[in-house]
């Protein structure tokens, strides 16, 4: 919550303000965002109007999160710039007010005060979110993982295997490999090579 008070509801009066706080819960998407408890830090610009206080702003902010290619984790800062206005409770903009359907609807897209406080996280909350890459990568590059085994590409630029067998063939190839790998029964002994003569004379 942020203190309006000094502004005293005259047009044109200005609060400057660097402020650090704690991010909440859920402050990114599923795959990067702000770690909860992480610093952001503001600087906002807070000025009275007829209607109510318009605020802007910048947040810095750390982002933790993994690669969508090759999900290692990743860190990196974040910036964002924001400007809101919140209506006063009386103000024409107030639900009191509202005589029609179509007022009630965008009452519900309004940022009112609180008494003399605004409430910063709705803010804050879309302006991080909307700044987060949707894919954040380790590098622009990034080839990702093999496909096989899971290997990471970068780490291993050498990275491959053997070309996969047809499934079709598999079976011939074993029968090959096998074939091959045997030798012909007798192969080591020599064949006995014949007489010179005819027929063994017989005895008498």
């Amino acid at each position: 919550m942020f203190d309006t008070r000094e502004l005293g509801r005259r047009p044109g009066t200005l609060k400057r303000l660097t402020r650090t706080v704690e991010a909440p819960a859920d402050f990114g998407i599923e795959v990067i965002g702000v770690p909860q408890g992480a610093e952001l830090e503001l600087e906002l610009r807070m000025e009275s109007v007829m209607e109510g206080v318009l605020v802007t702003g910048t947040v810095r902010f750390p982002l933790a999160g993994e690669c969508v290619r090759c999900l290692e984790p990743l860190a990196r800062e974040g910036t964002a710039d924001f400007q809101e206005l919140f209506s006063y409770p009386d103000s024409e903009f107030s639900p009191r007010f509202a005589d029609t359907e179509d007022d009630e609807e965008g009452d519900e897209e309004r940022l009112f005060l609180q008494g003399d406080l605004l409430d910063l996280e709705p803010v804050l909350r879309d302006a991080v979110v909307l700044a987060l890459p949707l894919r954040p990568m380790c590098q622009e590059d990034c080839p990702g993982l093999c496909p096989d085994c899971g290997t990471r590409l970068a780490a291993d630029p050498d990275h491959q295997h053997d070309e996969p067998v047809d499934i079709r063939w598999a079976a011939l190839r074993g029968f090959t490999e096998a074939d091959a790998s045997a030798e012909p029964a007798g192969h080591d002994k020599q064949a006995k090579a014949p007489r010179p003569g005819g027929d063994e004379p017989q005895e008498n």
